[in-house]
């Protein structure tokens, strides 16, 4: 590498890198599936710490400012979410610099910059490259730091050096590079400050004895210029296999999928319980704010659905009911995004992973006690997802899948979410309704689905 950098550039120094770099990252951010401001136009950016990890790789972290009002995901907050999207957010990137490219570094080129102390310079994505990801595990092997970023592992478990990297490209809101089908580190590229909770929640997981979810074995964080977490790098299942890709395999070949739907229902019950034990529980329920919450959404996605709006009035008991029924089970620590595509099955049993949570919420509202009833209506919509890839569609398979696991929670939870009926018509409407805008916003095709569900749950009450 031609040029180098300080561990602690000054604000001068940062600003000329800048130089090198913003024409570039301008283009290349919003092209990244990660990136989530893309109905938004970056205004500006700014760079708000870099550390050089090692020769020819530099760590930053990027701060894209947006024009124009903020918007949620699919143009109103997630269900869970109580706030719009920041007019701002912080990127973490990896960058590879070279005079000459590797055939594989090329395939990951953002650009020679034309000025500043890069010009010239071939600038590309570095967790593309081998070299840098082998590079970035053994930083990991090793606790230290590099100016403000800090290694750390639990050093009860080896990591073995030398492991073959490679980057899986099915992951949306993130990055992940599989070593030697024994660690997969989940490289976190929209940052917020504070513990993310798929650090916080599997150590504490792991401290009550759950093996439901892989445990971390290290991570990167960062001091500057907040303390964030950066990444986790956590034990890797090769031999598993997705619920979704299993629940779509099943319907191809007419398999029947319920005792496999039964154990998840289990799963998740032991994952809740032990969420319940690791983190403080909260009241059971604010209803009318969550009533609210949930009737304010629908009003939005009427507002830009007009197929939603002949439901609205009938959609709205489901949230008004939530006053009048029984109080249900405790708010704690939930998943906050459980779906058939955040399971792994690997021989006979589950496994729960991604507790990021829904990255365009605020990490500190991702953190807060919820119902768990929540998790399980995500997972039952899921099952309505999965049983309509196919033709015909298939409801009964759907049917009894949510039964299935229905049963298999409540022989492990001590309650049953088939009898709290108001609580989990509520939370179903809620994840439908958000459904809706979404794919009427970006998959028109699959509008169907989540609509039929707004029939289902407006007509019959669920």
């Amino acid at each position: 590498m031609a040029t180098t950098t300080s561990l602690e550039p000054s604000s001068a120094g940062l600003a000329g890198y800048m130089t090198s770099l913003g024409s570039l990252l301008r283009e290349w951010l919003p092209r990244q599936r990660w990136f989530a401001g893309k109905d938004r136009p970056v205004s500006e950016l700014r760079l708000e710490s870099m550390t050089e990890l090692f020769p020819g790789c530099l760590h930053l972290l990027v701060r894209a400012e947006h024009a124009g009002p903020p918007t949620g995901h699919g143009g109103v907050p997630a269900p869970t979410s109580t706030a719009a999207a920041p007019a701002a957010d912080c990127y973490q990137l990896l960058l590879g610099v070279r005079r000459e490219l590797s055939p594989r570094q090329r395939r990951a080129l953002i650009g020679r910059p034309a000025a500043g102390p890069l010009a010239g310079l071939a600038v590309y994505d570095a967790l593309c490259d081998p070299r840098s990801a082998l590079l970035l595990l053994e930083r990991l092997r090793r606790p230290g730091q590099a100016g403000p970023l800090r290694f750390e592992a639990d050093p009860s478990v080896l990591i073995p050096g030398g492991l073959a990297p490679r980057l899986l490209d099915a992951e949306q809101s993130n990055s992940s590079i599989v070593y030697g089908d024994e660690f997969i580190l989940k490289v976190f590229r929209r940052i917020q400050p504070g513990v993310n909770p798929d650090l916080e929640v599997p150590w504490a997981l792991a401290r009550q004895g759950c093996t439901r979810v892989p445990a971390p074995v290290a991570w990167l964080r960062t001091t500057q210029p907040e303390e964030a977490t950066l990444g986790v790098l956590q034990p890797f299942l090769p031999d598993a296999a997705d619920g979704w890709t299993l629940a779509l395999r099943a319907l191809a070949t007419g398999d029947d999928f319920t005792a496999q739907a039964r154990q998840l229902g289990q799963a998740t019950a032991d994952v809740h319980l032990a969420l319940a034990g690791a983190f403080p529980t909260g009241a059971h329920r604010q209803a009318a704010r969550t009533a609210a919450a949930m009737a304010e959404r629908l009003d939005a996605a009427a507002h830009h659905v007009p197929a939603l709006r002949p439901y609205t009035a009938r959609l709205r008991t489901a949230f008004a009911a939530l006053g009048s029924c029984d109080a249900g089970p405790r708010a704690q620590r939930i998943h906050g995004d459980l779906h058939l595509g955040q399971v792994l099955r690997a021989g006979r049993e589950w496994f729960v992973i991604d507790f990021e949570g829904e990255p365009s919420r605020p990490l500190a509202e991702r953190r807060l006690a919820e119902s768990p009833v929540r998790d399980v209506a995500g997972m039952l919509r899921s099952f309505d997802y999965a049983a309509r890839q196919r033709r015909p569609w298939r409801p009964e398979w759907a049917r009894r899948c949510r039964e299935a696991y229905c049963a298999g929670y409540a022989s492990r939870a001590g309650w049953d979410p088939r009898k709290k009926h108001a609580l989990l018509r509520a939370y179903e409407t809620d994840r439908a309704v958000y459904e809706v805008l979404y794919e009427a916003r970006h998959r028109p095709d699959w509008l169907a689905v989540p609509m039929a569900a707004i029939e289902r749950l407006a007509v019959r009450g669920g």
